[in-house]
């Protein structure tokens, strides 16, 4: 394995609990309607983190590959298009806000599944107790 591996996976590690921990603190400052999320580096920071986030993602798959890797690499991939979508309805897209703070709830369950499946390198994450 590459040596870029352990530095490139910490760095993704690192970029995704800051992505979910600003996911969660935006969510709870839109529930609240706080006017904090106007805030200029709160829309700006969660892009650059999430761009690092995913160059170590594609990094790291050029590193162990995607053919023996597929199953549960795809499984994260599906998940995060769903995590970016709930993501996005919690935090702009949905009318009421209702729909927004379930949005944001079923967001931060499937990023637990994500991070399940990374932890397990199971496509079926945390499901595979069921």
């Amino acid at each position: 394995m590459s040596n870029l591996f352990l530095p490139l996976r910490s760095v993704h590690m690192t970029c995704a609990a800051l992505s979910i921990l600003g996911f969660v603190i935006r969510y709870v400052w839109m529930l609240r309607e706080s006017p904090l999320l106007q805030n200029r580096a709160v829309k700006i920071v969660p892009h650059i983190v999430d761009t690092l986030l995913l160059l170590s993602a594609i990094g790291l798959v050029g590193i162990i590959g995607f053919g023996p890797n597929a199953a549960w690499l795809s499984a994260k991939i599906v998940g995060l298009i769903v995590y970016v979508v709930l993501g996005t309805l919690a935090l702009k897209r949905a009318r009421t806000k209702g729909a927004r703070a379930v949005s944001g709830l079923l967001a931060i369950i499937v990023f637990a599944f994500i991070a399940s499946v990374a932890h397990t390198h199971n496509p079926l994450g945390f499901f595979m107790h069921v």
